[in-house]
């Protein structure tokens, strides 16, 4: 029905509604007195144009009545109430007398029939959707805030496979009690028993304020019923903007491995970030195009998106310009490896703050190309270091890796070089150097589970190279957030290190993608593939002679690093294209462990540098 017709209808009901109301509380009370009276028949009058202009004030004509609820009736009750108070006004004002008893019965039959012809909508649209019991029979973990909105979503909706058919939570006071007619039948430790008896074939995990440990312990139950499992969107997702409330989804692994979201010092990374121009090296990685979202929210004047693939950096672009339209985006297709035109675009942009996540991160492939993690990780770094100096850069922040812990690999030894440089950096200049470290990224490119995914997909089997093997991991977000927060506590020359949580084992990791994609390992085996070259069984974020033991911020933690002598450093950059690989991953494995002569340095030493403090 058009909005003017169905307005108009609702007018012609309210108008008969209004005046049918005042005559049959009259006759109720006085059923032997004349009803055409004059001030009846005024009265009348009065209360449908009172009735029809608080209706538009309260909006009674604007409202979808199939899904009427309690903030309807409230309307309701508003809208009559006032109207009953200005007739009354119009009886004391006109004829001198207030026919009380009149009107409180008016009042009351006025609510009743305005209510019935609204909530009769509801009532024909429930009538005519019944229970569709060819639909999945759903059991909703939690009866709270999120419950109640899976379970409107889920009746309300005639797409969706799902029926709800009872709750489970682990608050007494709502148990044996109904939210929209789905009965409260127990708690979590009922759930395997619930799940046999009602014959449930789908479980929603409905408590957006959930933690980790938390969700992870209702996850287990869950799979031991063999029933599919999906989860409402966390608190965070919802209040970011990334998802709707609405929006039921798969299990992840990201959901049973990460942890709770750290609150950030939002002033203190805003006094950095606000109105200040931002540039991201590797701004099309996982890890760069990330950071650009999260600079993004503290509306910085101008960012600028320096990567060497052109496809991945006009795809950040677009999404930056579509979400934040208010910022310049400045797009640079441009490689680390090239100091002068790293120069040229710090001279161009003359950013505030830069963040040098470039860098190549494969082991295996650094492991057999070593001149290359050379060439990327630590030229690359100290090119951009020192066009930061020179263009006065207020603050630089380097992403580095827990495999530049007493790395065993070339990618991990180019890593630690490369904080030796940014280290360096922050003694001769006045620009603020830092690094940051953390360990593997859930779902970043290149990483575990999107290839455990991909061999999954494929019918297995999942290969792990040592059934041992650990990580820590982190997700994307949370990474990219810690970094910016690293970055805005920075004083300079700290190594910050992010606190990564209990590390996981692969082979642990691998079961969880295999029983969240609804397979067991009968259906997609683990394969044992032995460790590959450069690789560690465990990892590590501080050596034994960094370790700060407190956190300077929740999750950070500062490392102590020792002060090296730069030109040794520098001998390797200038000697590493005539040496062969194996005697180059040497060099770097020395250096990295601070085996060669000379490399630290007092903490009073003068520094020799070819750059000076301005």
């Amino acid at each position: 029905m058009k909005y003017q017709l169905r307005v108009a209808v609702l007018i012609i009901i309210d108008s008969l509604i209004v005046m049918l109301s005042i005559f049959i509380g009259n006759w109720l009370l006085a059923p032997t007195a004349e009803l055409m009276t004059t001030p009846l028949i005024a009265t009348s009058f009065a209360l449908v144009i009172s009735h029809h202009i608080f209706a538009y004030v309260f909006k009674l004509y604007k409202r979808v009545w199939q899904y009427a609820s309690t903030r309807e009736l409230s309307a309701i009750f508003l809208a009559v109430t006032f109207s009953i108070i200005v007739v009354a006004i119009f009886q004391l004002t006109v004829f001198q007398a207030l026919y009380t008893r009149t009107l409180c019965v008016t009042w009351m039959l006025h609510i009743l029939l305005i209510g019935a012809s609204r909530f009769s909508w509801r009532l024909y649209r429930d009538m005519k959707f019944q229970v569709d019991h060819s639909k999945k029979r759903t059991l909703i973990i939690g009866a709270g805030n999120g419950g109640t909105l899976v379970a409107r979503q889920l009746l309300d909706s005639q797409m969706s496979e799902l029926r709800p058919v009872a709750f489970i939570d682990e608050d007494p006071a709502k148990q044996k009690l109904q939210i929209m007619g789905v009965p409260v039948i127990g708690y979590e430790k009922d759930l395997t028993s619930i799940v046999r008896d009602k014959a449930i074939e789908h479980i929603i995990i409905a408590i957006p304020s959930l933690s980790k440990q938390d969700l992870n312990n209702i996850f287990e139950k869950c799979s031991e019923t063999g029933v599919r499992t999906q989860i409402m969107p966390s608190l965070e997702d919802i209040m970011s903007g990334r998802v709707n409330v609405n929006e039921i989804r798969d299990v992840q692994v990201e959901d049973l491995l990460g942890r709770d979201p750290v609150e950030l010092d939002t002033k203190t990374i805003g006094e950095k970030l606000t109105n200040k121009k931002v540039l991201v090296t590797g701004a099309g990685g996982s890890i760069g195009s990330e950071i650009c979202r999260q600079v993004a929210r503290f509306s910085p004047r101008k960012m600028i998106l320096v990567g060497h693939g052109e496809n991945s950096i006009y795809a950040i672009e677009m999404e930056m310009k579509a979400k934040f339209p208010n910022i310049e985006v400045v797009p640079e297709i441009a490689d680390v490896q090239d100091k002068e035109r790293m120069v040229q675009i710090m001279f161009d942009t003359k950013p505030d703050v830069i963040y040098h996540a470039a860098a190549h991160k494969h082991v295996p492939l650094m492991e057999r190309n070593p001149y290359e993690a050379i060439k990327n990780n630590v030229i690359g770094t100290k090119n951009v270091a020192e066009a930061a100096d020179m263009a006065n850069v207020s603050n630089f922040v380097m992403i580095s890796t827990d495999k530049a812990v007493n790395p065993t690999s070339a990618m991990g030894a180019s890593k630690r070089i490369a904080e030796m440089v940014v280290q360096h950096m922050n003694r001769v200049s006045r620009t603020n150097f830092v690094a940051v470290r953390f360990g593997n990224v859930l779902g970043s490119r290149g990483s575990v589970i999107p290839l455990f995914k991909q061999q999954i997909a494929a019918g297995g089997p999942v290969t792990v190279t040592h059934p041992d093997m650990t990580r820590y991991f982190m997700t994307i977000p949370e990474a990219s957030r810690l970094v910016l927060q690293a970055g805005a506590i920075a004083e300079g020359g700290e190594t910050f290190v992010l606190d990564m949580g209990e590390p996981v084992k692969i082979t642990d990791l691998a079961k969880n993608l295999i029983r969240l994609s609804g397979f067991s390992e009968l259906d997609i085996p683990i394969k044992y593939t032995g460790m590959r070259p450069g690789e560690k069984l465990y990892e590590e974020l501080l050596g034994e002679n960094e370790v700060h033991q407190e956190q300077i911020y929740p999750m950070i933690y500062r490392g102590k690093t020792p002060l090296v002598n730069i030109q040794v450093v520098s001998d390797l950059i200038r000697e590493s294209p005539e040496l062969d690989p194996d005697e180059l991953r040497e060099r770097m494995l020395d250096l990295a462990h601070f085996r060669v002569k000379h490399l630290i340095e007092a903490e009073d030493k003068n520094v020799v540098s070819p750059l000076r403090k301005a």
